[in-house]
């Protein structure tokens, strides 16, 4: 009866030196924490509110002035009869959520500013859609529409320096308290983790060592090793526990990580559908416009050619929702592109596609040379006065396929070469025909790929994809 009492006693003594010692350390420390929780948060949430307005007010449109002031202009000149509500509306929804959430009154000062400028907006797009005269129109626009645009443009970007200075402002207050806070807990420390350590090194083996194999199995967890194993063996329930809760954790952790790995699949195929998604819609209008005024002008040959050119084409865009395409399919895409796009432009362009035959069943994101030739054929080819020739071609080089469209149009120098290939590598959706096509290179092949851009003034411009010719990819998707 003696030996199992003096069990339960060694076990409640080494029970109360750990509650002591965890008393030791939680009292002085849940005291530094809530002191510091207490002003962090103060100012945290004074920061919070000043970075969230700012990131609302990054969010006003960056053309809002051009989109506003040019559909006034179609509008009063005739070519449209839509006017701007949409755009003013979203300004003075942004402008009275800002003025609610902000205490700066130089801020305030600029959002009241740009609701009352969004209400004499209105007024003048009002008073010029009642007028009937062009001259009168005309007039207004200049003398209101353009002015108060600009300074609904001025406000905004007033707010943001206003609300940076304010931001600055409580970083500097931050930094200031969080250096008496690190003085502070360094006294504090100084004298708990003496007596701290004094009490730990009392603590029973008994303690110790299953504390090291479950440090141990840790370690392995961290290195990877996620295979089930015996919890560690111990006497002291708490610590037992401990040990099956590591193992549960690491099976938990184990599944967690496969299910992880299947969604970032799917989600890379996701986002890559998104991106091919994303095509421009005036082609398709610019294409039936052209076929319209074929017909109009008696030219039908041309104009069946060019609806059946159409018809190829969107079959290969398609492709029976495949994502990846062979060579050969993204070939017949972009015959069927510039075959329509040499109707339309016939007096500047000629176009020669070479595809090595041997190359054709080789698989590839669609739409991959598309934005490709119709860079070339916009930015190439149209602002420089004379014809000019886009041509295509497809190469095997050792395991490697390398793919080239090449134009003789303007070129470029070798900053704005610079500049587009900077623009391009930084998915910067200003140069989003190249970007798209790059992009959706990268989600599919990785660092296995290159994607190279040469111009020269005046000579012309050649963009170079290199991909590997034997990538494992899946013939309807990427899974």
């Amino acid at each position: 009866m003696s030996a199992p009492s003096d069990r339960r006693k060694t076990a409640n003594t080494v029970q109360k030196k750990m509650y002591r010692l965890m008393f030791q350390m939680f009292i002085p420390i849940a005291g530094i924490l809530i002191i510091i929780f207490a002003m962090i948060l103060t100012r945290n949430l004074m920061y919070a509110s000043v970075s969230g307005n700012i990131v609302k007010v990054s969010g006003f449109n960056q053309d809002f002035k051009n989109q506003v002031d040019e559909q006034m202009y179609q509008y009063v000149s005739g070519r449209s009869s839509e006017l701007p509500w949409e755009d003013v509306a979203s300004a003075r929804m942004l402008a009275e959520d800002l003025l609610k959430n902000t205490s700066n009154p130089d801020g305030r000062k600029a959002m009241t500013n740009v609701l009352s400028l969004c209400d004499n907006l209105s007024t003048y797009i009002q008073r010029i859609e009642r007028t009937k005269s062009y001259d009168d129109r005309m007039d207004q626009l200049e003398s209101n529409i353009y002015g108060i645009t600009q300074l609904i443009e001025d406000y905004m970007y007033s707010y943001l320096y206003y609300e940076a200075g304010e931001m600055a402002s409580i970083q500097k207050q931050l930094d200031f308290w969080l250096t008496i806070e690190i003085v502070f807990v360094v006294l504090v420390m100084l004298i708990v983790i003496p007596v701290v350590l004094s009490r730990a090194v009392k603590l029973s083996k008994s303690i110790t060592e299953p504390i090291v194999a479950m440090n141990s199995r840790v370690e392995q967890i961290g290195s990877g090793d996620l295979s089930p194993q015996t919890p560690v063996e111990t006497d002291d329930p708490s610590l037992a526990l401990l040990s099956a809760g590591i193992e549960d954790m690491a099976a938990k952790l184990d599944r967690q990580i496969e299910l992880n790995r299947q969604e970032q699949i799917k989600l890379r195929d996701i986002e890559l559908s998104l991106i091919q998604a994303q095509i421009n819609p005036h082609f398709l209008y610019n294409t039936l416009d052209a076929i319209v005024w074929l017909i109009e002008i008696g030219k039908n040959d041309q104009a069946e050619q060019m609806v059946t050119s159409l018809s190829s084409y969107f079959r290969s865009f398609l492709s029976d929702g495949r994502d990846i395409v062979t060579v050969a399919e993204e070939k017949q895409h972009i015959q069927s592109y510039l075959e329509i796009q040499q109707v339309r432009y016939r007096d500047i362009m000629e176009y020669e596609i070479n595809i090595d035959p041997s190359i054709e069943d080789t698989k590839l994101p669609k739409m991959t040379l598309q934005p490709l030739v119709e860079n070339a054929i916009y930015h190439g080819l149209k602002p420089k006065r004379g014809k000019g020739k886009i041509i295509v071609t497809g190469t095997r080089e050792d395991d490697n396929i390398i793919l080239k469209v090449s134009d003789t149009g303007l070129g470029m120098n070798s900053e704005e070469l610079e500049v587009l290939k900077t623009r391009v590598l930084n998915e910067d959706t200003t140069s989003f025909g190249l970007t798209s096509s790059y992009k959706r290179l990268k989600i599919l092949y990785g660092e296995a790929f290159t994607f190279d851009i040469e111009s020269k003034p005046q000579e012309g411009t050649s963009i170079s994809i290199q991909i590997p010719g034997k990538a494992d990819i899946d013939n309807e998707t990427i899974l």
